[in-house]
């Protein structure tokens, strides 16, 4: 049996808490007896391989599936805001952005344009959603999550389809809110090298929970190793991203703020 509940005490501290989540699809284990926590101002992103239970894990984590077993624990009138990794409109469909962001609630078209500023794409309130950019497209959602005001911010494969250069800009961006906000965030990614500078903790499933823990203690995890290789394990464990310059929604290079 599974159960979703508001924890008083503010799921011990977290904004929320899976305890030994398990779901089962045609007798064969999504996820197994999976733990995982979100504190407030903490970015915590979920590895694993393709059909390891990433993306089924947020579902439940978000009330969208209902587990076979476990526990998810929120804290009371928690706000969550929410990027689902792919977006199924009709390009034929006559859908603006400021329509798409509007969808299901109102708001003021000042807020709109200051919410898509804020992450870096004012200018494309009046265009077509189907006349937009893959990295335009992103940052769109991502300004949807953030209408909610929410508490805690749930990214699905948030840099799927953006290059090299607009990822690392991305994560820069997604810290930021993190800090604006001071909202717990939660991703799911395979883009490891990206993650590996960005993110607080990391928590590597493979059905089950592989190894969680910092960054650069995961790396080193016999587990880890098991999963992605000894190579990518020994280039993880020292990358560092430095950057003397940051990238717009192209990919362009353009000065870092000052500030």
């Amino acid at each position: 049996m599974s159960e979703t509940t508001e924890n008083p005490s503010g799921a011990n501290g977290y904004l929320i808490e899976a305890r030994n989540l398990s779901v089962r699809f045609r007798e064969r284990a999504i996820l197994d007896r999976v733990d995982l926590q979100v504190s407030r101002g903490e970015i915590v992103t979920v590895i694993g391989l393709n059909g390891a239970g990433k993306s089924t894990l947020v579902r439940a984590l978000l009330g969208l599936i209902t587990p076979d077993s476990g526990t998810i624990l929120r804290q009371p009138g928690l706000r969550i805001g929410y990027s689902p990794q792919h977006l199924h409109l009709d390009a034929t469909l006559p859908l603006s952005v400021a329509g798409f962001l509007t969808l299901g609630a109102r708001s003021s078209v000042p807020r709109l344009r200051d919410t898509l500023a804020e992450v870096g794409v004012a200018d494309v309130l009046d265009s077509q959603i189907a006349d937009i950019s893959g990295g335009e497209l992103h940052r769109v959602l991502l300004a949807r999550a953030l209408l909610r005001k929410p508490d805690l911010l749930v990214l699905d494969e948030p840099l799927a389809g953006v290059d090299v250069a607009g990822q690392s800009e991305l994560y820069r961006l997604i810290a930021d809110i993190r800090d604006s906000y001071a909202c717990g965030v939660l991703l799911v990614s395979h883009d490891l090298h990206v993650v590996m500078a960005a993110t607080d903790r990391v928590v590597c499933i493979n059905h089950h929970v592989c190894c969680t823990g910092r960054p650069e203690s995961v790396t080193r995890s016999p587990e880890f190793v098991a999963l992605f290789g000894r190579h990518v394990a020994e280039e993880l464990a020292v990358y560092t991203h430095h950057h003397d310059h940051q990238h717009d929604v192209a990919g362009a290079p353009m000065p870092l703020d000052e500030g």
